[in-house]
């Protein structure tokens, strides 16, 4: 990508200009005054430089100000002490001095985080913790065992987890558990139940996790059985299907259907193109730091822990403009180190890859196409088939998707039906 000097020199300014400096000059003195002498007041202050970190506008911090002023005198009048402040305690203060509800908007959320922080500092009881029951507590050690001992990711232990939480409510419910109870039935007859309202690709997780987790109940000496065998089997035939893609004007219709207008669009085209032009994955997308784009190279380093890992790409012109034209104008100033983040306090990086799915799924939508596969690997698929029928090899394909495996780049070649065509062999007895 060749931007000119000046864009350069505007982006990496921008980069450094995201250190924050808390600025709480525009709170009434009078009103962190008030709280002067009482136990909250030092809290309340961090309390201020930590939304002031999140962006929150001056009024909702000033109002939250006065919240707390309130409660503080509160609880001096009810006898209580700090160390009382709880969420119950919250919402009877909040009762008693906000009796219309519709005045509680964010005055809650804005308490916990307060209470977040008196925790930390050991100041108030930790929350009172949420009783578990036994089917709860064992998919609990379930997950600290993907994560700790099989080193997991946190979508693929949570992806596996949601299965098994779902098999032990429905074959324990709230009950005891008692692994010894379970039966090779009971696992086929929770597949099939399954089977009947989800697709082959659900499914496919469905197994893989049963598997895992019979597995581990094994290991751990739950089981004297290791039951993963019984699991059914889904059928899935290797490269049985073509991948679902866009036609190269089509993808650009999606990416033209962008309301630029608007900061959200402008967010939202950018995070397109990085999917389009570059075939992303949307965990790429999300993880990607503003220290990852070198715009004096015009490169960009991608995080990720499939495939080939992390790796460095060329920055295509468009999306580096698209990139460069959100951080100056639209990014909100925070803390967060990632380039695509909330455009509401809190000033946080977009929570996890459906926030992308939905993305796509709504610029596919207002541009009017009609697909099977809406998620964020359809440009990831499109990118690809454009490749291989522009004169790209396998190999190329497999470098640009950064695939392991060259078999995974290997279904692709089923798209090329004009070469496929070729090496057809004639049906015997078919008119020449």
């Amino acid at each position: 990508m060749r931007h000119n000097s000046e864009t350069s020199k505007s982006a990496a300014r921008i980069i450094l200009n995201y250190d924050i400096r808390v600025n709480t000059s525009y709170i009434p003195p009078g009103r962190l005054e008030r709280l002067r002498g009482h136990p909250l007041h030092p809290f309340v202050e961090r309390y201020v430089a930590q939304a002031e970190e999140q962006n929150y506008k001056p009024k909702t911090v000033i109002w939250h100000v006065q919240l707390f002023t309130r409660c503080s005198r509160w609880l001096h009048r009810t006898r209580r002490k700090l160390r009382d402040l709880n969420e119950q305690v919250v919402e009877r203060f909040l009762v008693q001095e906000l009796p219309r509800r519709e005045s509680w908007a964010g005055a809650m959320p804005a308490f916990c985080r307060l209470l977040a922080i008196l925790r930390v500092e050991g100041v108030v009881p930790p929350a009172n913790p949420i009783v578990r029951t036994s089917a709860q507590r064992l998919a609990d050690d379930y997950r600290c065992y993907l994560a700790n001992e099989r080193g997991l990711g946190s979508a693929t232990i949570n992806n596996y987890a949601r299965h098994v939480d779902q098999f032990l409510d429905e074959r324990f419910g709230h009950r005891e558990v008692k692994v010894s109870a379970l039966r090779a039935q009971d696992v086929i007859t929770f597949v099939m139940s399954q089977s009947r309202q989800h697709s082959r690709s659900w499914m496919l997780q469905v197994v893989s996790a049963l598997r895992s987790f019979l597995r581990f109940m094994h290991y751990r000496g739950h089981t004297a059985t290791d039951l993963s065998p019984v699991v059914p089997i889904v059928a899935n035939w290797r490269k049985a299907t073509l991948p679902k893609h866009l036609p190269a004007e089509t993808v650009e219709r999606v990416l033209n259907g962008c309301d630029l207008t608007t900061a959200v669009g402008r967010r939202n085209y950018a995070i397109l193109l990085l999917l389009a032009r570059l075939g992303l994955r949307a965990g790429e997308v999300i993880a990607l730091q503003l220290e990852d784009i070198d715009w004096g190279n015009a490169q960009i380093t991608i995080r990720s822990n499939k495939g080939q890992g992390w790796a460095r790409l060329p920055l295509p012109v468009d999306v580096g403009e698209a990139i460069a034209s959100y951080l100056k104008n639209d990014r909100p100033r925070c803390a967060c180190r990632n380039v695509f983040v909330r455009l509401v306090a809190p000033y946080v990086k977009l929570s996890n890859s459906p926030v992308i799915a939905v993305i796509t799924r709504n610029a596919l939508e207002k541009a009017g196409v009609e697909s099977v596969r809406k998620g964020s690997h359809l440009f990831r698929h499109s990118l690809a088939t454009e490749m291989l029928r522009r004169g790209a090899s396998l190999d190329e394909i497999g470098q640009v998707l950064r695939h392991r495996d060259p078999d995974t780049t290997a279904i692709y070649a089923k798209v090329d039906l004009n070469a496929l065509r070729r090496l057809a062999i004639p049906w015997p007895g078919e008119a020449r």
